[in-house]
């Protein structure tokens, strides 16, 4: 359920976790000493050496992107030394994904956990990584949301089956299932026009990058009322916030729940020192 007001307002960290960065142990250890509420890592299985598709940041593409842990992996390490910190896939590119396998992969990371997974999920840019995978690009969302709702299927029924357009299989059974009731919250990675119904349909929160939009909780608590469905009961999470205090406090009065901060996939000396300032600007805002 979405919190409100200064009081109710979480923060946490982002990191793509690397080969040759501060390893994601160390990571979930640092953020959780620090007070932090969550830590999500993005996912990219690979980048095609030869592409078409422009990077949305512009320039050229990061290395990082291509040189990430799979976020399972990584957060499963977190979860094993860390007792409270959510831990989030920010985004898990589903399109690209087995609903099956991935709805027992983060079946079995929530039981381990404790019950602490946040599913973020998207349909991504890259339209040769997605082909790599024989996904198909024009239909990514359509195809993203049978994908959801065939693992919320898994994840609530003993005998799960589903028959969609793009996921079709009979009866099975798959265990464990996740602590959380109805399965990890699932969070929408995305800022079109589209993504209030999205979220509407078939999500429990909005992961909108830098900024929030003119208009958009407006429209998100339209397209939530048309579902019967009530803007409380939708987590906002701000990716890529501004370590501003004064920022920070103009968004949580916007109604935004949740705050993710940036970090570099760099080494110890310059992640932590990056961590004391933002839980600096925390301790401003909460005091």
């Amino acid at each position: 359920m979405a919190f409100s007001g200064i009081e109710g307002a979480r923060f946490g960290i982002s990191m793509f976790p690397t080969d040759y960065a501060i390893q994601p142990a160390d990571l979930a250890i640092a953020a959780e000493e620090r007070g932090f509420d969550s830590l999500f890592f993005p996912e990219h299985t690979h980048i095609p050496a030869s592409r078409d598709t422009p990077f949305p940041g512009g320039g050229e593409l990061p290395r990082q992107y291509w040189h990430s842990h799979d976020p399972f992996v990584a957060l499963a390490v977190c979860a094993a030394v860390t007792k409270r910190i959510r831990l989030g896939t920010g985004i898990c590119l589903l399109i690209e994904r087995d609903p099956i396998t991935t709805a027992k992969e983060a079946a079995s990371l929530d039981m381990l956990s404790g019950g602490r997974l946040v599913l973020g999920i998207g349909a991504g840019w890259n339209r040769e990584e997605m082909e790599n995978h024989g996904a198909n690009y024009k239909n990514r969302w359509a195809i993203v949301r049978e994908k959801v709702l065939a693992m919320k299927e898994i994840w609530c029924s003993d005998e799960a089956e589903f028959h969609g357009e793009f996921v079709d299989f009979d009866p099975i059974w798959s265990w464990p299932k996740p602590v959380q009731t109805g399965g990890p919250p699932i969070w929408i990675g995305a800022n079109s026009k589209w993504v209030f119904d999205r979220i509407a349909d078939y999500a429990d929160g909005w992961m909108p990058i830098m900024g929030l939009g003119s208009g958009s909780m407006e429209r998100l608590a339209d397209a939530a009322a048309k579902r019967d469905r009530s803007l409380e009961d939708i987590d906002i999470a701000l990716f890529g916030a501004n370590p501003s205090a004064e920022y920070l406090r103009g968004r949580i009065h916007q109604g935004v729940d949740e705050f993710v901060f940036n970090l570099p996939s760099a080494k110890r000396d310059e992640v932590l020192p990056l961590l004391d300032q933002y839980r600096q600007v925390v301790e401003e805002i909460k005091n």
